[in-house]
């Protein structure tokens, strides 16, 4: 199993930051992800310190492997009450699940989250914990074992308060009215990205509010449980040439997508495999354009391509690019877990003092594209070395 996630964030109309703060990780070494949704008291800069200060709080604690109970009591027992508004300063949901299924969430003053699970709306009991120094505040603690598509949905409550004394809606849309939302999209749309029902959700609440402006922050974060799809680059000739064959192999075996990036990688991978590959001649972009091969979904340049391929993603700069970088980034995010394999032998031809030293380094172009994808996309990302 592997789990999505996506999310969206509205900033409330008028205002310069947000109020919500949504924060994901997702942890190599075991197999985990850890999810923090706050929603920061009232709006704009305050909102987004309270926010930020809770999220990065419950992180921190979740990241040390602290008692993930004992933290968020500490967090909802010092979190100081308004004294205008007589609330708490922030609220917050804290989710933490491993790619086994078994997920712990702990929610505190936000709205109770969604679960879809064989084809319905479950609703969970969960355990209470009272605050010792608020009366007004508890703890929602549940703990349970996802399985293969199920999907749990968090909001803030600028989603189910959306629309509030509207003629259409007066007390909102309502956790009621978001829990048709999800089940109607996703029955709908079975093979959903999790971003998608993330903003399908946050688009709603902007419509069914006052001038179809939010008229609080409204923030959804969606995980979603499904097979992973896999995905394999090769770039770079292996180390040792005597391995060129059981280097090839381990390509054409592997189960899932294939890409290729370097000329010299997919001559090699042609001629171990009998595999004949055809060479486009012309670019666009100012990248060489890509080649075909049989067994491959995408062959590109090297190099070149991928130094560019870690500008897009470090600029966030590459939707309406239209050249091998940005295929070979589109092969990459379509993916849920990504395997580089990177050949060890140098090529002397890089070594030019004239071109920077992302070209005459591999290693640490896939390095910093590897570190991208994981932090920012949340991929799980393998290096291997040849």
């Amino acid at each position: 199993m592997f789990i999505k996630i996506g999310k969206s964030s509205l900033k409330k109309n008028d205002e310069n930051a947000y109020g919500d703060c949504i924060i994901t990780r997702r942890y190599k070494d075991s197999d985990k992800i850890t999810a923090v949704l706050s929603d920061g008291l009232g709006s704009g800069i305050k909102a987004n310190i309270l926010s930020t200060m809770t999220s990065v709080m419950l992180m921190g604690f979740a990241e040390n492997n602290a008692d993930l109970i004992k933290s968020a009591e500490i967090v909802m027992n010092s979190l100081p009450v308004c004294k205008v508004r007589k609330i708490s300063y922030s609220t917050f949901s804290i989710v933490v699940a491993d790619n086994e299924g078994n997920v712990n969430i702990i929610e505190e003053g936000n709205p109770d989250f969604i679960y879809y699970s064989n084809n319905k709306i479950v609703e969970l009991r969960p355990e209470i914990i009272d605050s010792k120094t608020f009366k007004d505040r508890h703890l929602k603690i549940y703990n349970f074992t996802l399985k293969e598509n199920d999907v749990l949905v968090f909001v803030s409550d600028g989603v189910t308060q959306a629309g509030l004394a509207s003629e259409q809606l007066k007390d909102g849309i309502t956790r009621e009215g978001l829990k048709r939302i999800v089940k109607e999209y996703i029955e709908k749309t079975p093979d959903f990205n999790p971003d998608d029902l993330a903003h399908h959700i946050t688009n709603i609440a902007k419509y069914v509010s006052k001038n179809h402006t939010p008229q609080d922050d409204t923030s959804a974060l969606v995980l979603k449980v499904v097979k992973p799809k896999k995905a394999l680059i090769y770039t770079g000739p292996p180390y040792n040439s005597d391995k060129d064959f059981e280097w090839a192999r381990l390509f054409e075996d592997f189960e899932g997508k294939k890409a290729v990036a370097g000329g010299t990688t997919a001559s090699i991978l042609s001629r171990e495999l009998k595999k004949e590959i055809y060479i486009n001649q012309t670019s666009y972009g100012n990248l060489p354009a890509v080649s075909f091969m049989e067994g491959a979904d995408l062959v590109t340049e090297g190099i070149l391509t991928l130094t560019r391929v870690c500008e897009y993603l470090s600029d966030d700069d590459f939707e309406e690019k239209n050249d091998a970088a940005k295929d070979l980034i589109d092969f990459m995010l379509d993916a849920d877990c990504i395997n580089f394999v990177v050949g060890a032998k140098v090529n002397s031809a890089h070594y030019d003092p004239n071109l920077p030293i992302e070209i005459e380094l591999r290693r640490d172009v896939i390095k910093k594209i590897s570190k991208t994808l994981k932090d920012k996309y949340l991929k799980k990302v393998t290096v291997q070395y040849m």
